[in-house]
This record gives C-alpha cells, structure tokens and sequence, in this order.
C-alpha cells in the first residue's frame, strides 16, 4: 500500500501537552517537523485538560492528536482522552504520544488504543512517516482514500 497521501487533503494534526508539565521544547519540534512533512498542525499549548485536547480535536477535525507528556502522569492522560474520544463518537482520530513515558507501561497504551510512542531520541521523521502510514490506512478504511 501506498503511504503517501493519496488525496489533496493534508493531514491534520493537533500537538497538546496535558497537565501541569510546563516543557513545551519537545512538542514544539514535533509540531514544526511534522508541518515540514506537508501536515497541518494544530498546538493547544501548555497545561491542556484531557477535555480540552479532545474538544479542540472534534473542533479542528484532526486526523491524529499527539500527547508529549513528561510529568509521569502519561497513564492517566492517554487513558482520560481515550475515553473521552469514545463518549464524543470520534475513535477515528488517531492518538500517538511521546515524552517520559516507561517501557513497561507501553504494553498498556496499545491496550488503551494509542497508536505509537515517540520516547527522548526517537526520530521526527520517524514520528512522520509513522502518521503518514497510519492517517492513510485510515482514510483507506473510511474509503476517503
């Protein structure tokens, strides 16, 4: 399968940083690597509710969101914009992350339904291509492909 974009549409991304962590150097990479890359890219910001992050998904109609989270809180925050992705009927949307995150606790983010976790030294390219694959085999599944 091709994983380049097949259609016009650029794929949209929305970059958050939830809770009270208050480094933003890392999503703001992402967010400029993945714009290089050809994608739209939305930044909420600094200290995002889980609320917050999933309203503003539903609201830009973001293929994928990306959680950077350093604080140790990565469980609860992919857990509560997991479930609120659900209560919003908006499981299409794509959720990665990237940060502090432990390898132990890997396992249960892909439980969770988080696609991919972009851990210190991981490639921005890497984090692209990763998007590019997984936004195109689900427009191919939406049949907007």
């Amino acid at each position: 399968m091709d994983t380049e974009q097949t259609t016009d549409r650029r794929i949209r991304v929305l970059i958050a940083k939830p809770g009270m962590d208050g480094h933003d150097r890392g999503a703001k990479v992402v967010a400029r690597a993945l714009r290089d890359a050809g994608m739209e890219v939305v930044y909420t910001g600094l200290r995002q509710t889980a609320e917050m992050i999933v309203n503003a998904a539903v609201q830009e109609d973001v293929d994928a969101i990306g959680l950077s989270v350093l604080s140790g809180a990565h469980m609860h925050y992919f857990r509560e914009v997991m479930a609120l992705l659900r209560e919003k009927d908006a499981t299409d949307i794509i959720v990665f992350g990237g940060g502090i995150i432990p390898d132990q606790d890997l396992p249960m983010l892909e439980e969770l339904g988080v696609g991919r976790v972009f851990t210190p030294g991981a490639s921005t390219e890497d984090a692209a291509t990763y998007l590019k694959t997984a936004v195109a085999q689900r427009w191919q599944a939406q049949g907007e492909a």
